[in-house]
């Protein structure tokens, strides 16, 4: 696995990561019929908060983005983009298990939404997210915490 480092977001990471989103999300996105490439980048720059959000760095370059943002009952783990070089390395894998570490301390659930067919599924079943309900575009999972 390549070595990786999160750091804080910021504000100007915003056009970055809405680029990143759009890459990532596309073949989803198409194959539901629902990709619009001013849509997918606005929808990002409109939730961004920097202030619950990292960027995840390989070698110094940003290879991706993950959010974990506090909810009255849990955190919503959202943003997770990681750039396709970057996947399939163990890097997603160990910022995911980072993130999950902090909410078992912590003792919270941990919730996010998932696009239908989407493989990144499989990563979140393998640190015990289980599927709470779905409509015909997204998949909402829980994980509780451990411990």
């Amino acid at each position: 696995m390549a070595d990786w480092e999160l750091r804080q977001a910021l504000a100007s990471d915003v056009e970055a990561v809405a680029e990143l989103r759009a890459v990532v999300l596309k073949a989803d996105l198409e194959r539901l019929g629902r990709y619009d490439p001013h849509r997918v980048r606005q929808r990002f720059r409109d939730a961004f908060v920097p202030a619950h959000a990292w960027m995840i760095e390989v070698g110094g370059a940003m290879a991706g983005c993950v959010a974990l943002r506090p909810a009255a009952d849990a955190y919503w783990l959202e943003h997770f983009y990681l750039a396709p070089e970057s996947q399939g390395r163990g890097i997603g894998s160990a910022v995911l298990g980072s993130l999950l570490e902090r909410c078992d301390r912590e003792d919270a659930v941990t919730r996010l939404n998932v696009l239908q067919g989407s493989p990144a599924r499989r990563l979140y079943e393998r640190h015990g997210f289980t599927a709470e309900c779905e409509d015909k575009v997204d998949v909402f999972m829980i994980r509780t915490p451990l411990g």
